[in-house]
């Protein structure tokens, strides 16, 4: 690990860590779009980028480095898979159905959408796919690694999960946009007949 961003972790954890997270959550979205959309520059949405960004910075970034504290220091057993497994099974049980939530949450707000409406279409499938991967990416995360590197081993794993969120967060929107211009030129259509 980099000396210097050791060092910084020891001297500003929260925010080391948040803004590491803010920086590979915009990374996801700049994966998104540029090599599984293939967007292009002309066509890159800087503000869904920033979005993610300030999410991982503002929310996600400084929560999750308290949860993973809380669990390293109330999670503890002299069995270390015993333990292993609690905090895998709290994080999947508490901290994933809450902040998948939260996420979908904050970017129906950031985006001037109902939150309602964005949770009810989206919230069950990006809870699906958290249970398909994070259990065992947090099973080898608590189990080996230090605390103080639980965020970065998550954040790193994150550049993929969060172009799925990313994906899965506008695919719908725009398709919906998409059935709702059509169906508004059927009834422009039909009324001026």
């Amino acid at each position: 690990m980099n000396g210097w961003y050791r060092r910084r972790l020891v001297a500003a954890p929260l925010l080391t860590q948040s803004i590491t997270t803010a920086v590979l959550f915009a990374i996801g979205d700049v994966t998104a779009q540029q090599l599984i959309e293939c967007r292009g520059l002309e066509k890159h949405e800087f503000s869904r980028t920033a979005r993610m960004l300030f999410y991982g910075g503002v929310v996600f970034g400084p929560s999750a480095t308290t949860w993973y504290r809380f669990l390293s220091r109330h999670i503890v057993s002299p069995n270390k898979t015993a333990q292993t497994v609690r905090r895998v099974a709290c994080d999947q049980l508490i901290f994933a159905p809450t902040f998948t939530g939260v996420f979908l949450t904050s970017m129906a707000v950031l985006e001037g959408v109902h939150p309602v409406e964005k949770l009810s279409e989206r919230y069950l499938d990006a809870l699906k796919a958290n249970y398909l991967i994070w259990p065992a990416v947090q099973f080898f995360n608590f189990k080996l690694i230090p605390v103080q590197y639980q965020l970065l081993v998550v954040n790193l794993t994150s550049i993929g999960w969060n172009a799925f969120l990313s994906l899965l967060n506008n695919a719908k929107t725009e398709s919906k946009s998409s059935s709702r211009k059509k169906r508004h030129q059927v009834e422009v259509n039909s009324s001026s007949a």
